[in-house]
């Protein structure tokens, strides 16, 4: 049973070893890493529902596990071709356009749940 807890936790040792391997080489992670606390604030503030919550949470997490897989496909494709070669660019070029449109499906989401709680809002703002 001792074993079998110790590798648990050495699993969850290389998983944040790849997350860090993530945020300190890729300067989109960063980015994500901003728009994520900018949509979690804002969502603080608006005091969205628990449904709200979870979209916007399973979105989120679509993206990072698009950037996680888009790193790690870069990593296995950089690994099994080592000179240029026209594969190995579709490879990462498909992995990339995961990672679009990830992004931009979480722009649309996260344009449909705090849009209208935003707009009014400000629209409250100005009107008092």
């Amino acid at each position: 049973m001792v074993e079998f807890i110790l590798s648990r936790l050495r699993a969850f040792e290389h998983a944040f070893h790849g997350w860090w391997y993530v945020i300190c080489t890729q300067r989109n992670a960063w980015i994500h890493a901003v728009v994520t606390v900018v949509v979690v604030a804002m969502a603080l503030f608006l005091k969205l529902s628990v449904h709200e919550w979870a979209i916007l949470l399973l979105t989120i997490a679509l993206v990072w596990i698009a950037e996680f897989l888009n790193t790690a496909l870069e990593a296995v494709v950089d690994l099994a071709s080592p000179n240029h070669h026209a594969l190995a660019k579709v490879g990462k070029d498909v992995g990339a356009a995961a990672v679009l449109i990830a992004a931009l499906t979480s722009v649309l989401v996260g344009l449909l749940i705090l849009g209208p709680p935003l707009w009014q809002s400000i629209r409250f703002s100005f009107l008092r």
